[in-house]
């Protein structure tokens, strides 16, 4: 017994030391944007409602709401980014793609954003409509998310945000391709490329290396995606191109029918992701939120963002 204690304590005292992430005092709270996607039906608007107003005394940079698969959700869009210019103290961002429009349509989407004081977009090549196995640009519409870019740049000095894929966009035939599409996506007058989600804090760092490389100096703001559905997400995943790593599986074994721990795993994983990525120098995080606004409030808590005080 004595052996065996001797033995571990040696194994304790002359192992490697592994340093700890930064203290959370010790890093400055982070900036957060937050995406919203507009409701289906009533019960799922008072949903997202209550998740925006969970969320606005955290004074994010910004709130975005998705554009459905061909612009399935046009209208529901405008609706409700109209609404958080109107009725809430946030910048919305309201996203557009290419899909099913001509870029008169397009572009008359954008004025009518204008007119209801958004000043920020989100422009996207966007999925192909349901039922179509790939994309194909519209007769007379906007080709790809650049041209979508330029086309805003004439219509107003918008704010303009790119998607970027640190994994490499499923419908790209290679990295180097993917790569040269976000750099002229930012050519074209981006002003920022917001993330697909990702778990593995390395692939991000590298994607960061290689957009330096290619001479990209805007900010690339990772997308962080809180996992309490591991299912789900593992499905999605498979589609969009994101690697879901054998560690976070584990995370989840056992929990199908335990959502509560599920939520209290996802917050702190999704925290240890943000602080890790924080210690190395990112400040800035946009959460998918999925209409929910507990997991990315407290994970907020975490990383030491507290809500601001009215007036």
């Amino acid at each position: 017994m004595n052996l065996a204690l001797s033995g571990t304590l040696q194994r304790w005292l002359t192992g490697p030391r592994v340093s700890g992430l930064p203290q959370p005092t010790e890093l400055p709270p982070p900036a957060l944007s937050f995406e919203f996607f507009p409701p289906k039906n009533e019960a799922l608007e008072q949903q997202l409602w209550a998740a925006i107003r969970r969320l606005e005394p955290l004074a994010p940079r910004f709130v975005s709401v998705t554009y459905g698969a061909g612009g399935s959700t046009r209208a529901r869009t405008h609706e409700t980014v109209s609404r958080l210019a109107r009725e809430t103290s946030l910048t919305p961002a309201a996203h557009l793609t290419c899909v099913g429009a001509t870029c008169e349509e397009v572009d008359e989407v954008a004025r009518g954003y204008l007119d209801a004081g958004v000043r920020h977009i989100v422009a996207l090549r966007g999925d192909p409509p349901a039922g179509a196995s790939r994309y194909e640009p519209h007769p007379g519409g906007y080709a790809q998310a650049e041209d979508l870019v330029r086309g805003l740049r004439r219509i107003a000095d918008f704010d303009i945000s790119v998607g970027a894929y640190p994994e490499t966009h499923p419908a790209a035939t290679s990295a180097a391709m993917d790569l040269d599409f976000l750099k002229r996506k930012i050519d074209a007058g981006a002003t920022r490329a917001i993330t697909q989600y990702f778990f593995d804090t390395d692939i991000y760092l590298r994607f960061l290396d290689r957009c330096a490389a290619a001479g990209i100096t805007v900010p690339i703001v990772p997308g962080i995606l809180p996992v309490s559905n591991f299912k789900q997400v593992q499905k999605f995943s498979a589609m969009c191109g994101a690697s879901v790593p054998a560690w976070m599986a584990r995370l989840f074994e056992g929990l199908e029918e335990d959502a509560e721990t599920r939520r209290l795993i996802a917050a702190v994983v999704a925290a240890e992701q943000v602080r890790l990525l924080q210690a190395n120098g990112v400040d800035e995080f946009h959460f998918y939120t999925l209409n929910r606004a507990d997991l990315a409030y407290a994970i907020a808590h975490l990383l030491g963002v507290r809500p601001k005080a009215a007036g």
